[in-house]
């Protein structure tokens, strides 16, 4: 198994590619915190890890808090004695032009998407350096590099994670600890139920592989960059898109 015996928290666990990717890591032998806003969805992902025989907890968060992202480190800890893997997955769209978002629109994306990665990183940040060793995974997405008419709250916060990442593969590679990004294209998930299908059809029709990527695709994503075969990637922002944008 690729995560035997490595502790993850997954944000955002609760649906999704979170919840994908949860269910994966525990397959692969990781202990998974099942970090998520919805009690329900996420006492859902535990008991289908449990019942799969492997382990885990949920925790309640919401990201945006410093205080819940630093007590969310600190039940990890208290649980199971380090951390090995954050991936910071949890996001939300509030769509609109700019011409007509709102202020409130913006503080929201922005707290949840960009400030919510800087809370959890630095909440799970000392216990890394402690052990010397960590990996911590962002969700960017194709609209953090190209842009979406619509998206300019969302395109910023995911293009703003970009920018963390770099940084943070700078600051903390001498620490051994690696940081990555993953930039999923169109995923079928529970954000994307709410676009229009007729942009979801163009979507698939710009798409090389001529679908809509799954929770899988970007799962395994994660998988490969958490796990010591990614030993020497450090930095790097891994497109999942079938080839939307070349």
């Amino acid at each position: 198994m690729r995560l035997e015996n490595k502790v993850a928290i997954i944000t955002g666990a609760g649906s999704g590619i979170g919840r994908e990717t949860a269910l994966l890591f525990a397959r692969e032998g990781a202990k998974v915190v099942v970090a998520d806003i919805s009690e329900k969805n996420g006492r859902d992902v535990v008991e289908e890890i449990k019942r799969s025989g492997g382990e885990g907890f949920f925790i309640r968060v919401d990201v945006s808090s410093r205080e819940q992202s630093k007590q969310m480190a600190k039940d990890t800890l208290e649980r199971y004695g380090r951390i090995d893997v954050m991936i910071f997955n949890a996001g939300i769209v509030q769509d609109s032009l700019l011409i007509k978002m709102t202020e409130e629109q913006w503080d929201k994306v922005i707290d949840i998407n960009l400030k919510g990665a800087f809370n959890c990183s630095q909440a799970v940040l000392d216990a890394m350096i402690s052990q010397g060793s960590g990996v911590i995974l962002n969700a960017s997405s194709i609209v953090g590099l190209y842009g979406n008419v619509g998206q300019v709250n969302y395109a910023a916060s995911k293009s703003g994670l970009i920018g963390m990442t770099k940084t943070l593969a700078k600051e903390l590679g001498r620490k051994g600890i690696r940081v990555n990004a993953v930039a999923p294209g169109f995923i079928a998930t529970p954000m994307t139920a709410g676009v229009p299908e007729k942009i979801l059809e163009m979507m698939r029709e710009k798409t090389p592989l001529r679908r809509l990527g799954e929770p899988s695709d970007i799962a395994y994503a994660y998988l490969y960059l958490a796990s010591d075969e990614a030993r020497f990637v450090n930095g790097a922002v891994l497109s999942v898109d079938g080839g939307l944008v070349i």
